[in-house]
């Protein structure tokens, strides 16, 4: 591994992989309770609201990034982008969480797509979304390839499944919290192999003609 590489994978003396673990499996736990308590009726600020509480019952350190949940159209929108509006969800309607909290000093990212109702378009794309992750992952772990090479497979096979991938949406480190001291960038854009337990893998689907799209991400370890 080059020094630049190596650089973008340090990590500080508290770091341990299997409290990344943790932080991971805690975060999901906390993304399928907000979803069960996500219904038709709801607005995306409501949703946001019993986020936060669900994160205080389980005892979270803290948020290192803002909680995203997107009904809708705005599930199109990128993690910098604001919502429009604050819609109500439908009761067919596709939405995903994105959350990003510290548990033991470590930082938990994970996010993915529901719907709500039985409209089989929308249950298709948010099925896509983590059906694409599986086939990076498995990319990852089989293949030994950079974080370029990542997104360019990413890239073509979202197109096969009839998708089209967000790249500029590309994945990014996490380690023992705060992971932004070194300056690592996104994933997508790593030239090095990426390191277990150091990496979050973001895919961001939009459907090719509806106004809408689905959102999976996870640790890669």
């Amino acid at each position: 591994m080059t020094p630049v590489n190596a650089a973008k994978e340090a990590v500080g003396t508290p770091y341990q992989l299997e409290l990344m673990k943790h932080a991971q499996r805690m975060t999901w736990e906390a993304v399928e309770r907000i979803a069960q308590g996500i219904h038709p009726g709801m607005r995306e600020s409501q949703a946001r609201e019993l986020g936060q509480q669900v994160l205080v019952e389980l005892g979270m350190q803290r948020i290192w990034h803002p909680t995203h949940i997107r009904f809708g159209s705005n599930t199109l929108k990128t993690f910098k982008q604001r919502s429009d509006g604050d819609p109500v969800l439908g009761d067919n309607d596709i939405f995903f969480i994105d959350m990003g909290v510290v548990w033991q000093g470590h930082e938990g990212d994970a996010g993915t797509t529901f719907v709500s109702g039985n409209d089989p378009q929308m249950a298709a794309c948010a099925a896509a979304a983590r059906t694409l992750f599986d086939e990076v992952q498995a990319q990852w772990r089989g293949q030994g390839v950079s974080g370029v090479e990542l997104y360019h497979f990413a890239a073509e096979r979202a197109r096969q499944l009839g998708w089209k991938l967000n790249m500029d949406i590309k994945g990014h480190r996490v380690s023992d919290f705060p992971h932004a001291i070194y300056r690592a960038g996104d994933l997508g854009d790593f030239d090095g192999q990426p390191g277990a337990g150091l990496w979050i893998l973001e895919i961001q689907i939009a459907h090719p003609e509806l106004a809408y799209g689905a959102f999976h991400e996870d640790l890669l370890a």
